[in-house]
């Protein structure tokens, strides 16, 4: 396994383990997830730029526009959830008393 492979997928297991293991604040899971796709981010380009074929690079492109989406969703949700509750403490979020 190279240095290359070995710190992409050390980066993403990292994003992964602090969002199974850091729960306390909706915006510390949110970081983690923008890490995490940022990291795949980074892999696809670079992948393909090794293939060298126009067909591929287009995928980076629309996990971008994905990743936009999914961190501006992100915030709306930390926007209102502080806006009703005070804070952006996730032991504090009941799904079943909204």
């Amino acid at each position: 396994m190279s240095s290359m492979y070995f710190s992409f997928s050390s980066a993403f297991m990292l994003g992964l383990m602090g969002l199974a293991f850091n729960r306390s604040h909706l915006l510390s899971a949110l970081l983690c997830l923008e890490g995490m796709m940022l990291t795949l981010f980074v892999a696809t380009a670079t992948w393909s730029l090794m293939l060298n074929s126009t067909s591929s690079s287009i995928l980076p492109m629309i996990l971008l526009t994905f990743s936009a989406c999914e961190a501006s969703t992100g915030l709306a949700i930390l926007v209102a959830a502080s806006r009703s509750h005070g804070s952006d403490n996730l032991q504090n979020l009941n799904l079943l008393q909204c």
